[in-house]
């Protein structure tokens, strides 16, 4: 290594850049695997999720209806534990002049026992007896009570009522699919909540998120099966399916199509360890490349071994030897560049991994992949070198070039048709990423900002409206039941003209306002929007395009449709044109605008053109305040939460261009060393060729040449199978572009550039060194 500093610098590198990439997926891919698998009865923890047949097309819901808890509690022995839940929301904590709206739960009295998460104070048994209490994590009763003890200190919650700590607990892993910053008995919400209280008794009221956890001894899909019509004697009018969603699946399997987990973010995981395996693999194939490439150098020293009685055996060992004790200082200097790299890879995939330097299972692991790699990185080199006929080596009429010219083309040509096909998909998905950040909306977000709603908001709404009018700041206020970028609620359509026999449809609902479709800037197509009259609005409904395609009108206006909203019929007064709400890779879903001003989770209001937007958001905020005194003013800009819709594909382009540019270095570190040997292999060619006349670019072409026809053999390899695997990635999206020539080109210029640059130095110098040098040994 020593005597070789360049060939080593370079076979380090590349290794280590290629374990790095390995190791830092890995420990990526890990952290998603090990989501809840903290929790004590992880094996038997599951959610209870509803298929809901519509017309042969199964429909999956986390949503159930509450009275189900009891339900399986007192009539099914399998079932240890149950419990509801809601789904989340920011109250407000008030503690003297500390005030915080952090996010947290309504959990039922047995969420405790199967989420058993570490308490450092109170108890679990006796925390949720009364329903004005409430348990904190570490960071928030730090924020709120600083050194104190919070133990029955009482906190004043969304400026309505108060609630005694009865508990801390340690703040919640960052590998929990469950994540809050307190916790609220459901008893609190049902004493507070009309909605919660009379859900109790509704078995189609399906709003709950419940999760179970079941005896060690229980037959799961024996329960399963037993549990699947529960819903059918209390509700005919669906017809629903119970299944159970196992805690392994709740990161990963997010996607169900026929009422199965076929999907989600695992799919990415996957894609990740490929491009990991891959680059991995390029870097093994510089070491092969670069080890064999030195055959000739080598030669020598095998036959003398040879001669003085070395088996190949030994030199197999001794071989194997060398290529682990590379492989091992460069895994040494790939923990340095993940280490060094983890911050930025943090921030990027919304992380907290680290590398775990006290977990004995991590070095044995490790200890694994340093020999499964230093064997496959070395292994040809080793039988490749150790198979030299001793007389043939020291006589010198062996041609070590040529005989190794052919695989190490191949892997060449392997290594940079991976390379390519990274870059080409780097660009397919930032293609896919514009194409849908692009698309028009079908409301205006620019200067639109949303705040969550609370009782002093809802109370004020009249008064905060006016002022902030004639702040000067504003040009239109709305309240709606959720902000623009998703629907509140789902409902089944009962009856519109046209229904056929059995016939069931399920659309998005949301409650909107007076200025509603003024303030997002909606485009109303045909009728006219709500009047700001209560008594008549109330009977009325606006519908999207989407709504009125699938319902099949052909003139919507007038017509009378009913659906579980209201149960009475209303009339559609409206046709609004389609939004993008969610993620805008898929078609606009069909959705119905009801108008109720008492339902209220979010206001929006635009900002005037050309404001400052810090000097507005400083006077808006003294309005907040001045009505909403318990909430801590805060904000969303809907453009920031539209694009806030693209983070995994986002993550997945940022991954996949720091890769494919990683693939790329590696591959072009192996080019360089085998530049290198060429070079010194034809010096004497090169010096005789000068002689008789030729010139630099000759030279140039007469070394480059090869190596640029390899990686134009790359790009036609690369090419379809790019094309291959990306086709099926873009039909997973409704909403998608076509594949057109233009990224295939740009990744071959890129490679071939990239190519003649690394080649040309050694090239060149070659070529400009005086022949009398090369020469003169003849």
């Amino acid at each position: 290594m020593l005597n070789n500093k360049v060939y080593s610098a370079l076979n380090i590198a590349g290794l280590a850049a290629g374990m790095a990439v390995a190791l830092c997926i890995g420990l990526w891919i890990y952290s998603q695997y090990s989501y809840n698998r903290f929790l004590p009865g992880y094996d038997r923890l599951y959610q209870v999720k509803l298929n809901f047949d519509l017309n042969g097309d199964i429909h999956t819901q986390s949503g159930a209806a509450l009275p189900m808890v009891d339900e399986l509690k007192k009539n099914y022995p399998e079932v240890k534990y149950a419990s509801a839940t809601d789904w989340g929301g920011q109250h407000s904590l008030v503690v003297a002049d500390k005030k915080l709206d952090p996010f947290g739960l309504q959990v039922g009295a047995d969420f405790l026992s199967i989420f058993p998460y570490p308490l450092l104070q109170g108890n679990f048994n006796t925390a949720f007896k009364d329903p004005n209490s409430i348990i904190l994590t570490q960071s928030v009763a730090k924020a709120l009570f600083g050194d104190k003890d919070p133990i029955n200190k009482v906190i004043r919650i969304d400026n309505k009522s108060n609630v005694k700590v009865t508990g801390v607990m340690k703040d919640v892993p960052a590998n929990s699919t469950l994540q809050f910053s307190y916790l609220l008995p459901y008893s609190y919400a049902e004493q507070n909540d009309n909605f919660i209280k009379n859900a109790r008794t509704q078995w189609v009221n399906y709003s709950f998120p419940e999760y179970v956890e079941l005896q060690p001894d229980a037959n799961v899909a024996a329960f399963e099966n037993k549990i699947k019509n529960i819903n059918a004697k209390h509700d005919a009018a669906h017809k629903i399916e119970v299944i159970l969603q196992p805690a392994r699946n709740w990161r990963l399997l997010t996607e169900f199509k026929n009422g199965k987990a076929t999907g989600g973010f695992i799919e990415y995981v996957r894609m990740f360890a490929i491009i990991g395996m891959l680059v991995l693999v390029i870097a093994c194939i510089n070491f092969v490349n670069l080890s064999t490439a030195r055959a000739e150098k080598r030669a020598r020293e095998v036959g003398v071994r040879k001669t003085i009685g070395s088996s190949r055996r030994d030199l197999i060992i001794q071989f194997l030897s060398e290529s682990l004790l590379i492989t091992f200082v460069a895994f040494l200097v790939s923990v340095l560049i993940v280490q060094l790299a983890l911050p930025y890879f943090n921030t990027v995939t919304f992380s907290n991994i680290t590398v775990p330097y006290t977990n004995v299972t991590f070095w044995c692991v490790m200890l694994g992949y340093v020999i499964i790699t230093g064997l496959l990185a070395g292994s040809r080199p080793a039988f490749y070198l150790s198979s030299f006929k001793p007389v043939k080596v020291l006589k010198g009429s062996i041609q070590l070039g040529k005989r190794a010219a052919l695989p190490r083309k191949i892997m060449v040509v392997g290594q940079f048709s991976c390379s390519i096909a990274l870059i080409i998909g780097t660009l397919i998905i930032y293609q896919q990423i514009n194409y849908a950040k692009d698309r028009p909306k079908g409301y205006n977000a620019d200067q639109l900002m949303m705040t969550n709603s609370s009782d002093d908001l809802n109370k004020n709404y009249t008064a905060l409206r006016n002022d902030l009018l004639q702040s000067g700041q504003v040009v239109s206020v709305t309240k709606a039941a959720s902000p623009i970028i998703y629907f509140p609620m789902s409902a089944t359509v009962l009856n519109w003209p046209g229904k056929r026999s059995g016939e069931t449809l399920e659309m998005n609902v949301s409650a909107v306002s007076q200025d509603y479709f003024k303030t997002v800037g909606m485009t109303l197509k045909s009728g006219h929007d709500f009047a700001g009259d209560a008594a008549a609005d109330t009977a009325n409904v606006i519908m999207n395009e989407a709504a009125v395609e699938r319902l099949r009108l052909k003139e919507p206006l007038n017509q009378l449709i009913t659906f579980e909203y209201g149960k009475n019929p209303m009339r559609v007064i409206g046709v609004v044109k389609n939004t993008v709400i969610g993620s805008p890779f898929y078609a606009a879903v069909p959705a119905l605008y009801v108008y109720n001003p008492g339902w209220v989770g979010s206001i929006m209001y635009r900002l005037k053109p050309n404001v400052n937007t810090q000097q507005a958001i400083t006077k808006i905020s003294a309005m907040f305040n001045k009505y909403n005194p318990s909430f801590p003013y805060d904000y969303r800009f809907a453009d920031e939460a539209f694009n806030a819709t693209l983070n995994i594909e986002v993550l997945v382009g940022t991954l996949a261009s720091v890769f494919a540019g990683l693939a790329i270095f590696i591959s072009c570190l192996g080019l360089f060393g085998l530049a290198a040997y060429v070079a010194e292999q034809r010096k004497k060619e090169i010096g005789i060729r000068k002689v008789l006349g030729a010139s630099v670019p000759q030279v140039w072409v007469l070394l480059s040449g090869n190596f640029l026809l390899l990686v134009v053999i790359s790009c036609v390899i690369a090419s379809p199978l790019a094309f291959y695997f990306l086709h099926g990635w873009l039909q997973n999206f409704e909403y998608r572009i076509s594949m057109g020539p233009g990224a295939f080109l740009i990744s071959a210029a890129v490679a071939v550039i990239v190519t003649v640059l690394t080649v040309s130095y050694q090239a060149i110098s070659s070529a400009l060194t005086n022949p009398v040098k090369s020469l003169r040994s003849e």
